[in-house]
């Protein structure tokens, strides 16, 4: 019972946090806003695409993966500010494991995500993008998994990094790549060999692919069969889990 009450003071302090910063809040789903009305609607012709769908809602799902990845990845400058302010020290010291520090902010920061990533799917139906409100239901558990590995990234890169700054650097040197390499943006197949390659190795590839199968349905053509997305991904979760947990461990 020490245990769960543990994760969730931690998670439910998250998510506080979160919903008190609405100036965070409004200003996170302008950049998606951006990216569907004037990406989407200026570039309408890209090679690849099934001839049922337009670019908007080709990139909707990519950029629903957009969305968790920077917010998930953000969430991980939490650590640096309670090291700051003391708050870190006081939760290693508690008499809670570290797996379950880790699980808390990992579900906190996961819900904060999750949040915005709900903002971003309803803002593409006032867009008037085509998806039926049902969809969400099923996209929620794949969004799920996916905030899980992303967050376990930013928690584990902050866990190692001292400054606000240098996370401000290591953030975009991760986010980007994942981003523009996930086929968020463009059909991967159309990519060079090379590319292609690489973006296989890539876990948000997995996670937009499944976002795309879940929200286009029979209108696209999925690059792996969603079984096969979700447990590319579940693995990742359990791989950044551990990661995640060892890094909070060597925290003195």
């Amino acid at each position: 019972m020490t245990e769960l009450r543990g994760v969730y003071t931690l998670w439910l302090r998250e998510v506080k946090r979160y919903l008190r910063d609405r100036a965070r809040i409004i200003s996170s789903f302008v950049q998606p806003l951006l990216w569907l009305v004037i990406f989407g609607s200026g570039l309408r012709v890209v090679s690849g695409l099934p001839p049922n769908l337009t670019y908007q809602q080709y990139i909707f799902p990519g950029i629903l993966g957009q969305t968790l990845l920077f917010t998930s990845m953000f969430m991980g400058i939490s650590v640096i500010w309670d090291r700051e302010f003391g708050f870190l020290k006081e939760i290693l010291v508690a008499p809670i494991s570290r797996l379950s520090v880790f699980l808390g902010k990992m579900l906190g920061d996961s819900t904060d995500a999750l949040i915005q990533g709900t903002i971003v799917f309803a803002l593409g139906l006032l867009l008037g993008i085509g998806f039926d409100p049902r969809t969400f239901l099923e996209t929620l558990p794949v969004m799920i998994l996916i905030t899980f590995g992303l967050v376990g990234i930013g928690l584990t890169v902050a866990s190692f990094i001292e400054s606000l700054e240098s996370f401000g650097v290591i953030q975009s040197f991760i986010n980007l790549p994942l981003f523009f390499l996930s086929g968020a943006l463009f059909p991967i197949e159309g990519e060079p060999s090379w590319l292609q390659i690489v973006s296989r190795f890539n876990p948000l590839t997995y996670g937009v692919d499944a976002l795309r199968t879940v929200i286009l349905g029979s209108a696209w053509t999925p690059i792996q069969p969603l079984s096969f997305d979700l447990v590319v991904v579940c693995g990742f979760d359990v791989i950044m889990m551990i990661v995640g947990t060892f890094a909070f461990s060597r925290r003195k």
